[in-house]
């Protein structure tokens, strides 16, 4: 085969992302706009990832900018344990969790972290091997409440 033969691959142009073309005070604005817009709490997933941590760092700053006063709104940060973490997962979570109500008290904002367990009746293994369900896939995720 010859270099001429070979197929043509095009090049895919790259997606690029809001956080590379948007300046990072405008984020700030943004998400402050939008918890000055009504009472609604906010809750956050946080698993301790870096896609759920700069979530929350974000958030947090912006909020940290908002006049005392006005952080009224309660911001929940919702970790899940399903008792099928390592214990090092647990722990590290467990830290986090506590710095993140330590650091809020300190600085007087409106987080508060929170872990949340199932049932015994909905672990993991009880619903896989007691109730028959599916195992997770990549493709297939049980629903949570």
């Amino acid at each position: 085969m010859t270099k001429s033969s070979l197929p043509i691959v095009a090049k895919q142009a790259k997606e690029t992302s809001v956080f590379e073309s948007t300046p990072l005070e405008a984020l700030y604005d943004g998400v402050r706009e939008i918890y000055l817009e009504d009472d609604r709490p906010w809750v956050i997933g946080y698993s301790g990832g870096k896609d759920s941590t700069a979530t929350l760092q974000l958030v947090w700053m912006a909020i940290k900018a908002i006049p005392a006063k006005k952080r009224t709104k309660p911001i929940y940060v919702i970790s899940s344990d399903t008792y099928v973490e390592t214990p090092v997962v647990v722990d590290h979570i467990d830290t986090n969790l506590d710095q993140i109500n330590i650091a809020a008290k300190k600085q007087k904002l409106p987080f508060e972290a929170h872990k949340v367990v199932p049932t015994d009746a909905e672990t993991f293994w009880v619903c896989l091997l007691g109730k028959g369900y599916p195992a997770p896939t990549t493709k297939f995720r049980w629903c949570t409440e």
